[in-house]
């Protein structure tokens, strides 16, 4: 593949349910420790931590696999890089949250041959393009909290800490290493406390 890989639009019509391999493999996880909230308040900690043994998620352990322009998605569009011979290499989902006026990034995956070589940043910056067309007020998007090198990823890209979710996948989130994080870009932010 050339170096100057091009992010071609991928029509719903084509691509619909193209299945996602997403794997997730990681040697360390942001781990929380949560006190229980009462009257004063309560301290959340988020700290990475390595792990005893590799973590791997697999599409395979999940009754819903990622796939292009779910159902649920209905205003979705796709962009990625498509092999000479028709094989999906990456892509970066994205669909508009129309009552908040973000635009949520739904899927983004690069096969493994294509990692590390900007490609991930050329997609969002496809998203980044796309926000700033309709006028959104930020970007969002969901990770794992063993999913290290995205968040990695995600924060060299300007993207900040919304909020997470420790029961989104299984009531055991924290204990599996797999907790919901919400991330957000904002294109423009006034009054931030640092």
């Amino acid at each position: 593949m050339s170096k100057d890989v091009e992010i071609v639009a991928l029509p719903k019509n084509k691509w619909k349910g193209t299945a996602i391999p997403l794997v997730t493999k990681s040697n360390c996880y942001y781990d929380f420790e949560i006190d229980p909230l009462d009257q004063e308040g309560c301290m959340v900690r988020i700290v990475r931590k390595p792990s005893e043994q590799e973590i791997i998620h697999t599409p395979e352990e999940y009754d819903f696999p990622d796939s292009l322009y779910q159902d649920h998605w209905e205003k979705a569009e796709a962009y990625g890089v498509v092999s000479d011979e028709g094989k999906l290499l990456a892509c970066i989902e994205v669909c508009p949250e129309e009552w908040s006026n973000r635009l949520m990034v739904t899927e983004l995956w690069v096969c493994d041959e294509l990692q590390g070589k900007g490609l991930g940043k050329k997609l969002m910056d496809r998203a980044k393009e796309i926000a700033v067309k309709q006028g959104r007020r930020a970007i969002i998007l969901e990770t794992q909290s063993c999913n290290t090198n995205a968040i990695g990823f995600y924060l060299h890209q300007g993207f900040e800490l919304i909020g997470f979710d420790t029961c989104c996948y299984t009531n055991n989130d924290i204990g599996r290493r797999e907790v919901r994080i919400n991330l957000g870009f904002f294109f423009h932010r006034e009054g931030r406390r640092n």
